[in-house]
């Protein structure tokens, strides 16, 4: 039955390949003579790109000139960054209002890769769905595009698809050579099959029990946060008036001179940051607020169905050695029927996504279930040498995605995984649906419904072929001269040279001193990472105003490991006070939010979970005495729990010498109840919890173990902090 439905899918798969072949060639041939003429256009025909970024002072000044714009858009997310940049390049008067941060919301919290959707070219072949079918193809031509226009942030990422029986072989070989077939002359590579010993050499952590083969095929991947900020930055050099944190409090409306209906002509929107309201005039207001789409359409008309259907989608990162350095992993059928991905990024491992229902929130958060569900998958598909933990995640969040069903459609209640452009009776023009990937296509789409709408006068798209900001100046080899000119550390000028581009030499410029030997400038933020506080300064320039701004999207530090961006956020707010001149009282502010944002947003709450005065100490009565023995070398009072003052006296004996304030990190870590000292109760339950995989790296573990066998042998002792799971 298996195999007869494997041959049956199969011929599916082959017959909607031969069908689509000559359309497919058609399409080929107008996509590279429209790609060409729009990278002639880019170069030629768009308005001068500034050399200097405006502030966020000037752009705010811009926005309250009194001026009318030809184009205002709602949302600093990728597609309401993507159409400020379209509107830009043609010549538009633009503006653009992010009640938060650029790229707060979803387009932040995706799974990194810039891709056409293997599954959905499933679906579309299996269930003839000619929609998904040409979803799939634009996704694919705008993934070329994308690496293209911002090769520092961006590049092509192997991923392994797993066989583990014979028939799956055929059947995913031809789904994948179709994947390749519709990418035509963009295909990044060729997908190729492995043998099970070329495949576990690949991918070492792989199951190798029951392991026929693999297959390998190439999509996308990139820096998503600061992916988008470079469109919103860009879009500001070509002109734009682009103002984060200023909410839109209200839609204006004013009556047409023609029909005498309501037409909207603008916002009232307020700096979050001062709290000022001003009116901003524009002849086309854009909504582009992804999940927020239909509060915006409500400001338009109360009455309005909600189109949009919102799915949450949550995402873990783990160390770095749970995966290859350069390949990514597919499960392409779940427990529960839904696609997990394992890829390297950033130098760690990111899981996921789930896939459920969920309110829309601004603040998001992840699951316990959800985590576990993906650390189950995992599981799975590693060998049975790797032990997966649920102490190894590092950081974990949920991002919204805004599923949409389109209005204009008969069947109102099925969903759209295409994006869909609206335009209201009084001209409101709504972006919703879509991909990450295809950003650039809906804000076309989108500017020219407008320029349509509103009788604009513009011509056409002028964004493919665009470079965006930081991609002019880069080269594969630039963090060389990064090396050589100011000497950062290797490590620390590859990070300013992919995050930065051409920028990074700006970065390197207010680089400070280190004072040694080697390297000569670049202060690290925290030891294991390469962020450097140059990064903070340069950060507010790009518009960061508060501390999350730096630690979850100018830098990735809170997506990579939440412990660390803690550790970093004191430095990170005495800089950024420096630079905004913040008060006192600010700086308190900031700092509770930014651990706010870190302990509910990004997982730091389940961590703390995972060790609870209800935990259960689950240990045989050997190892609780062998964990009192050592206990009792810090409580030599026997007061029953141990303080600083008992860890500075030990450390002290076997002349190891740590800093207080990190004592008090090492201890905070572990003390529940937070009255300052360790009780014997907690230690144990520590110790209870690493037997069970749930916590991993805790540094006072690690101390007080190499502690005892110093007193023993006389060997020093690390502390560094060893992963810093959650």
């Amino acid at each position: 039955m298996a195999f007869r439905k494997a041959v049956k899918g199969t011929a599916l798969i082959a017959g909607g390949a031969i069908a689509t072949v000559f359309g497919l060639s058609q399409f080929s041939q107008y996509r590279n003579k429209h790609g060409a003429l729009g990278q002639v256009e880019a170069e030629e025909g768009a308005p001068v790109r500034k050399e200097h970024l405006p502030s966020r002072e000037q752009q705010l000044a811009a926005l309250q000139s009194g001026e009318e714009f030809d184009v205002l858009v709602i949302g600093g997310g990728a597609t309401g960054c993507g159409c400020a940049l379209d509107a830009a390049t043609r010549g538009l008067k633009t503006a653009l209002l992010e009640r938060d941060d650029f790229s707060s919301g979803t387009s932040s919290r995706s799974t990194k890769l810039i891709h056409g959707g293997v599954r959905y070219l499933q679906k579309a072949i299996m269930n003839l769905d000619f929609e998904q079918y040409r979803m799939v193809k634009e996704a694919l031509e705008e993934r070329a595009h994308l690496l293209q226009s911002a090769p520092h942030l961006s590049a092509p990422l192997p991923i392994m698809l797993p066989i583990y029986k014979w028939w799956q072989l055929p059947y995913y070989w031809v789904g994948i050579k179709m994947y390749d077939l519709v990418a035509g002359s963009q295909c990044l590579k060729s997908s190729y099959v492995l043998t099970k010993a070329r495949a576990l050499e690949l991918f070492p952590m792989l199951r190798r029990d029951r392991l026929v083969g693999a297959i390998v095929y190439y999509d996308g991947q990139h820096n998503d946060a600061r992916m988008n900020l470079a469109i919103a930055l860009t879009a500001a050099r070509y002109g734009a008036a682009t103002a984060n944190y200023t909410e839109v409090r209200h839609l204006l409306k004013s009556p047409d001179t023609g029909s005498g209906r309501q037409r909207v002509c603008g916002v009232r929107c307020r700096d979050v940051i001062t709290g000022k309201e001003f009116d901003v005039r524009a002849k086309c207001v854009i909504n582009a607020t992804g999940p927020f789409t239909d509060s915006v359409r409500k400001m338009d008309d109360q009455e309005v169905p909600n189109i949009c259907q919102p799915s949450a989608g949550v995402h873990i990162v783990m160390p770095g050695y749970y995966s290859p350095d350069n390949m990514g992993l597919l499960d392409p059928a779940t427990s529960d029927g839904r696609v997990i991905f394992f890829l390297p990024w950033e130098k760690m491992t990111i899981a996921g996504t789930t896939d459920s229902p969920t309110d829309v929130t601004q603040h998001p958060i992840p699951t316990e279930e959800d985590i576990n569900f993906i650390l189950s998958e995992v599981r799975n598909y590693l060998g049975a040498d790797v032990e997966v933990r649920r102490g190894d995640v590092l950081a974990a969040w949920s991002g919204i995605r805004p599923l949409v069903t389109n209005p204009d459609s008969k069947d109102t209640q099925s969903l759209s995984r295409n994006h869909v452009v609206t335009v209201s009776d009084s001209g409101l023009i709504t972006i919703a649906g879509g991909k990450w990937t295809t950003y650039r296509a809906m804000a076309r789409d989108t500017i020219d419904t407008a320029i349509r709408e509103h009788n604009l006068k513009a011509g056409s798209c002028r964004t493919m072929g665009l470079q965006l900001e930081g991609a002019q100046d880069w080269s594969p080899t630039l963090y060389i001269r990064l090396v050589q000119d100011y000497g950062l550390e290797s490590e620390v000028a590859q990070h300013l040279a992919s995050t930065y581009g051409g920028k990074a030499f700006e970065v390197a410029k207010i680089a400070q001193v280190t004072g040694k030997r080697w390297p000569i400038v670049g202060k690290r933020l925290v030891s294991e990472f390469p962020y450097i506080e140059a990064e903070v300064v340069y950060g507010v320039k790009e518009y960061a105003r508060t501390a999350v701004d730096i630690i979850s999207r100018r830098t990735r530090l809170a997506f990579l490991n939440v412990q660390a961006a803690h550790e970093a956020l004191p430095r990170i707010v005495d800089i950024m006070a420096k630079e905004l001149n913040w008060c006192e009282q600010k700086k308190k502010e900031e700092l509770e939010t930014a651990k706010t944002f870190l302990y509910y947003e990004m997982g730091y709450k389940v961590k703390t979970d995972q060790l609870t005065d209800s935990s259960e100490i689950s240990l045989v009565p050997s190892d609780i005495e062998r964990y009192k023995k050592r206990f009792h070398m810090f409580d030599k009072d026997k007061k029953g729990f141990i303080t600083i003052v008992d860890v500075q006296r030990v450390l002290q004996s076997i002349s190891v010498q740590i800093d207080e304030n990190t004592l008090h990190e090492i201890l905070n870590e572990v003390d529940l109840n937070k009255n300052g000292q360790v009780e014997l109760n907690e230690f144990l339950q520590l110790m209870s919890a690493i037997q069970k995989g749930r916590v991993s790296g805790s540094r006072l573990a690690v101390l007080m173990k190499s502690a005892e066998e110093k007193l023993r042998r006389r060997q020093a002792i690390p502390v560094d902090r060893s992963g810093g799971g959650l």
